[in-house]
């Protein structure tokens, strides 16, 4: 039997939720024994086993030998500071999205990440869902034929009292940015996974009316893609009461539909293909409205990057790509002339 791997969990945030429920569900594999919260969060302890140690000493934590790897659930702005202690302990890492607040503190943290020779992984689940796993091998094979156009669009709702009220929520200085980097990046990883984005070529960025708040809840961009295909997205968190995400590709040989977790491939003889998935996202004012399976698989990647000493799906080097194309639109919001 393979050697269980000891787990810390820093964070008992919202966010921590599909993380006790990815830790419990893989209690075969995992001798799950910290978790480290400045707070406490009464609401969620009750989710942890009994035998877990709860801390407010990270050091602690990093002291015990039989701690492997870290899951690191904290706000953004936290991340560099702590991963690099955790690096620097020796513990594999898997934090949650984004990387860091900043393009500049998220490289730094892949460069200490990748000079550890650590296993480093980063939270961006939607490229677990069954309908996306099966997308990818499709494209892969090159049945559905060439990529002719591609369109993401991210219609979320969060409320100015339920969301954005609360400390923090929407500013630089502890989420990093608005509906791009917080709620959208991971649509916005999972396309550019899919089919590439070559360059930005206009973007509006804006706050609406509807929210109150330092950073954008609206975003629209015209893309190239990778294989120079024209592309558009949009994102916001302003459309009430919040719709399912989605990815749509026109290809040579079949037209491609990714709304949530589930595939639609219709193909242009007449053959259907489908995936189920999902239905909820987290896309309303409920943002853990969703079932934890994919962040179980992604978990489960992580172990087995750990075990067999490979790099997991989602790299330190993956989730930048992401974060530099986020830091692209945004620039060329900043250009709009319309503006």
């Amino acid at each position: 039997m393979t050697k269980k791997i000891g787990i810390a969990l820093v964070g008992l945030g919202p966010g921590s939720e599909p993380h006790i429920a990815s830790l419990h569900a893989l209690h075969d594999r995992v001798d799950w024994r910290w978790c480290v919260s400045r707070s406490g969060a009464p609401q969620r302890q009750r989710l942890l086993p009994g035998s877990i140690r709860l801390t407010t000493d990270l050091n602690e934590v990093l002291a015990d030998a039989a701690v492997d790897a870290v899951v690191l659930a904290t706000p953004a702005n936290t991340h560099l500071a702590i991963a690099r202690q955790v690096l620097a302990a020796g513990k594999h890492t898997l934090v949650e999205k984004p990387l860091d607040v900043s393009l500049e503190r998220a490289e730094e943290l892949v460069r200490i990440a990748e000079a550890s020779k650590l296993c480093f992984g980063v939270v961006l689940q939607h490229r677990f869902r069954p309908g996306a796993v099966r997308l990818r091998v499709l494209l892969a094979s090159g049945a559905l034929g060439e990529l002719q156009a591609g369109m993401l669009q991210v219609p979320w709702w969060r409320s100015q009292a339920g969301y954005y009220a609360q400390a923090g929520r929407g500013t630089r200085e502890r989420d990093g940015g608005g509906v791009l980097l917080t709620q959208a990046i991971h649509s916005l990883d999972l396309f550019r996974s899919f089919v590439g984005v070559r360059k930005v070529v206009a973007a509006q960025v804006i706050t609406t009316a509807l929210h109150s708040m330092e950073t954008e809840d609206f975003v629209s961009a015209l893309l190239t893609l990778g294989n120079g295909a024209p592309g558009n997205l949009m994102a916001t968190t302003a459309m009430y009461p919040g719709r399912t995400e989605s990815i749509e590709l026109v290809c040579t040989q079949a037209n491609v539909s990714l709304v949530g977790g589930g595939l639609q491939v219709h193909y242009h003889d007449g053959r259907t293909e489908v995936v189920d998935g999902d239905a909820k996202t987290g896309s309303g004012d409920s943002i853990m409205d969703f079932a934890p399976d994919a962040h179980i698989a992604l978990h489960r990647d992580f172990l087995d990057a750990i075990t067999h000493q490979r790099e997991p799906l989602v790299s330190g080097r993956e989730a930048l790509l992401t974060h530099r194309l986020i830091e692209d639109i945004l620039s060329a919001g900043a250009e709009d002339p319309t503006r």
